[in-house]
């Protein structure tokens, strides 16, 4: 069944987050701020490690940098163009606008728009999301999506144990994101070259690291307003090719 990945991947960040949510009311603040330090550090190395694999390569046993000016342009571009949309507030104010309906207060509300801005963004950026709707809209395999859904699901416990009850609504934009690009696969793929994808990963690694510096050291990036930025590579995959 096509979609299917998607809907196990949402499931199991549901039940992470509900582990999470149990754990929470057992953890006082200092252990809370530790996990999210950790976390955060963990988030880091994540982002760290694709961006690497995107900006060297190895030739004739020698390490080489490549894609530098393609990061540097990417983000450039993003930022003007997110900043001008101003992704994060309208992310922001969907947050706020869940937890206006929820009628949610107090403790329960601290970090509900927090948790739903930062696990909607790391959840939606990255390689296997992106590869695995993919191949779920092309073959109906969505082996990567129940192998990242997991994931995302042991990492939700931990972000609801310290951000709360907001990481269950990140389900809602990747729902929408995952099933967009499962349901449109068979529309895109013949303009899908595997170094377009590669690069598209890799530019959504850089922001996945600017998430880590934002759970370590508070909101220093607007990580959200960067989201434009993992389109610019289709743009630069197809002025190439018809220069």
């Amino acid at each position: 069944m096509v979609g299917l990945g998607t809907l196990v991947n949402m499931v199991e960040i549901i039940i992470g987050a509900t582990i999470g949510i149990i754990i929470k009311g057992g953890l006082k603040q200092r252990f809370q701020e530790t996990v999210m330090h950790a976390l955060g550090l963990a988030v880091l190395f994540i982002g760290a490690s694709g961006a690497l694999q995107g900006l060297y390569l190895v030739e004739n046993q020698k390490l080489q940098t490549t894609n530098v000016m393609l990061m540097i342009v990417s983000l450039a571009i993003g930022a003007f163009i997110g900043e001008g949309i101003d992704i994060e507030a309208r992310l922001e104010r969907v947050g706020e606008f869940i937890k206006a309906k929820l009628k949610v207060k107090g403790e329960k509300g601290r970090n509900f728009v927090e948790g739903f801005v930062s696990s909607s963004l790391l959840f939606c950026i990255g390689a296997m999301a992106i590869i695995g709707s993919l191949r779920d809209g092309l073959s109906g395999d969505a082996s990567m999506l129940y192998a990242k859904g997991f994931i995302d699901g042991t990492v939700a416990v931990f972000f609801a144990s310290t951000l709360g009850i907001g990481v269950f609504f990140s389900v809602i934009p990747l729902g929408l994101y995952q099933g967009l690009i499962t349901l449109s696969a068979k529309y895109v793929e013949p303009y899908l070259s595997e170094e377009l994808i590669t690069n598209i990963s890799f530019i959504g690694s850089v922001l996945i690291f600017g998430i880590g510096i934002n759970m370590i050291f508070g909101k220093k990036i607007k990580c959200g307003n960067l989201l434009p930025a993992v389109l610019v590579p289709i743009a630069y995959e197809f002025i190439k090719t018809w220069i």
